[in-house]
């Protein structure tokens, strides 16, 4: 008899638990409240600064592929990057514009969690891709006669492909088990888009496991990709330190400095949202850290990596020209 209500008493708590898990429908999120009224300004500045993104990206991947003096390892490398920057923005901003125009702060359950998968796999992915960027410079610089032999394009397209499977397989185990937990009220997400840490704090469920697998998981893609830039980027210095003319080597310290701009900043803003342990502190701050990252420097990297390259100004060059003739 015992045993029979011991066995009622947990169907009646599974019962209880997919209720639970199924109350949130949709979620709101909050934006920037303390800013709101000024919703029209900041669509329009939000805008403009998405629309000269992609426009930056979208120009660096159509002359690297038009362009045969561009159709190198770097270059490669480098419209991959800017491909990923483009959907890693799109994931983000139109819901943010949205956001700011209309008001619409709802979103679905399965919007919710796919936007937040996408956007973590895409920015895990970004951060595995510029590890091969500086692999990729390391080896242009320190090692130019095995450069070539390298960087074939067999080994280009299987180092972006890794990047991509290992972004996909790292991000995807969190997402899901998130998204297996209850979510009972309330659903306002104090973010201008699902991110892991939000979501967490809205669980009514025991976050604890999740909580430290993405702690791992944030740790183990940042410091991988961290310690792979530190060590190519350092060997690079010494190189160039050891380069006769001072006017060489201004002129690769100023391509580097740009360089490390970019990835202070991506670095700087990810560990301090995600690189902790307990993600219930700062998340108001995580909001304009989050917006750093997703909106200043995806705005700077086509002007960092390669709208100051002289190459690619050329390549403007020839690709004007060559549209003159035609008219």
């Amino acid at each position: 008899m015992a045993q029979r209500e011991l066995i009622e008493e947990m169907k009646k708590s599974m019962m209880e638990d997919e209720r639970n898990r199924t109350t949130v429908q949709k979620f709101t999120l909050e934006g920037f409240p303390a800013v709101q009224h000024l919703g029209k300004v900041l669509f329009l500045v939000h805008l403009l600064v998405y629309l000269a993104s992609i426009t930056g990206n979208i120009l660096i991947i159509t002359i690297t592929w038009t362009d045969h003096h561009l159709q190198t390892p770097m270059y490669f490398f480098l419209s991959s990057f800017s491909f990923l920057e483009c959907c890693f923005i799109t994931t983000v901003i139109p819901k943010l514009l949205a956001i700011f125009l209309s008001g619409r702060q709802t979103i679905s359950f399965a919007a919710c969690f796919t936007q937040a998968f996408v956007f973590l796999f895409l920015g895990a992915t970004v951060f595995f891709l510029m590890a091969v960027l500086s692999l990729d410079r390391y080896l242009a610089i320190c090692k130019p006669l095995y450069y070539t032999a390298i960087m074939n394009p067999r080994m280009c397209f299987l180092l972006v492909t890794v990047c991509l499977a290992l972004g996909f397989l790292l991000m995807v185990v969190p997402v899901i088990m998130l998204s297996q937990l209850s979510f009972c009220g309330p659903h306002v997400i104090p973010h201008f888009f699902c991110d892991l840490g939000p979501l967490t704090n809205l669980s009514c469920s025991d976050t604890r496991a999740t909580e430290m697998l993405a702690f791992g998981l944030a740790l183990c893609v940042l410091l991988t990709s961290l310690i792979i830039t530190i060590f190519a980027y350092s060997k690079i210095i010494v190189t160039i330190m050891h380069l006769p003319e001072a006017k060489e080597r201004q002129k690769a310290f100023s391509a580097a400095s740009s360089h490390l701009i970019v990835l202070s900043l991506m670095y700087g803003s990810c560990v301090f949202i995600y690189v902790k342990p307990k993600q219930t502190n700062r998340l108001d701050s995580n909001r304009e850290a989050a917006l750093v990252n997703t909106v200043v420097t995806s705005l700077l990297n086509p002007v960092i990596y390669s709208l100051r390259n002289k190459q690619v100004h050329q390549a403007l060059k020839d690709a004007l020209s060559r549209m003159r003739l035609q008219n």
